[in-house]
């Protein structure tokens, strides 16, 4: 199964963080694919130079681990944006609705808690 990655679920597998269900992790660990989008690296890079976002270790060594986790990150196609720009503004998030689209686009599920996902055409994990 192919898996793309919300930001805060991400935080929290690579953080080893108990909030994180352990059915999920589980399903992460044994995912033929794990992807991340670049997106979700820029909001964590934002949130932590604005000192919204603490992690338990720089932000270099955070980026490594999670390349060494075997995520795969997903760049912003045009392709992912065409389909952004017909999504309905359900969600205001500007990078969630940017991981709904990549998802719906490259037809993979979405690990997130974040109930608002599943206002969308997109099938949502957890």
């Amino acid at each position: 199964m192919k898996l793309l990655i919300d930001t805060q679920a991400l935080i929290w597998f690579i953080e080893n963080d108990k909030r994180l269900p352990f059915s999920v992790k589980s399903l992460m660990e044994d995912a033929e694919s794990l992807m991340i989008s670049i997106a979700s690296l820029w909001e964590i890079t934002i949130k932590v130079s604005l000192g919204k976002l603490s992690l338990s270790q720089d932000l270099s060594l955070f980026i490594n681990a999670l390349i060494f986790s075997g995520f795969d990150i997903l760049p912003i196609k045009i392709s992912h944006l065409i389909t952004l720009n017909s999504l309905q503004y359900v969600h205001r998030d500007p990078f969630d609705r940017l991981i709904i689209a990549q998802a719906i686009k490259e037809h993979v599920s979405v690990i997130s808690s974040d109930s608002i996902f599943k206002e969308y055409p997109v099938k949502i994990i957890w």
